[in-house]
């Protein structure tokens, strides 16, 4: 922190001495984006640019959670697909089916969850189906 502003002296002029004095110390020429221009100038303003730029920055989403559990119910289905046993392929969707069972039970705010519970039984059938025509067996762990 630099000194108080002493008496007497306008704020502003106070100021832009400490930012003068800074800018020939070097203080600011190392700073992120020094000699390029703002970018996004050219978009229409959006007083949340902030919140959505950092989201973007840390990988954060907010989606609905009925959107969520939709795509966690894809991602679950395409991972039992891919599982290496009936075993693993039951605990991916029974994981899945409850969370699902929960929202029809008491609907989380959003838009409508339109998903029932994924049938075990279907899935596996399909997935022992694509081990006997792939060749890979059939493990019923």
């Amino acid at each position: 922190m630099t000194e108080r502003k002493p008496p007497g002296v306008s704020f502003e002029t106070w100021a832009d001495r400490q930012i003068r004095e800074a800018e020939e110390r070097g203080d600011f020429s190392d700073l992120p984006g020094f000699g390029k221009p703002l970018p996004n100038l050219d978009r229409p303003y959006d007083e949340l640019w902030w919140v959505k730029e950092k989201m973007h920055r840390e990988n954060l989403s907010f989606l609905p959670p009925t959107l969520v559990l939709r795509k966690e119910a894809e991602d679950a289905l395409a991972a039992a697909a891919e599982a290496p046993s009936e075993r693993a392929v039951r605990e991916l969707l029974a994981g899945v089916n409850e969370k699902i069972r929960e929202a029809i039970r008491r609907p989380p705010p959003g838009p409508p969850l339109n998903l029932a519970p994924i049938d075990i039984d279907e899935v596996l059938r399909e997935w022992r189906e694509r081990r006997t025509a792939g060749g890979t067996g059939d493990p019923a762990d």
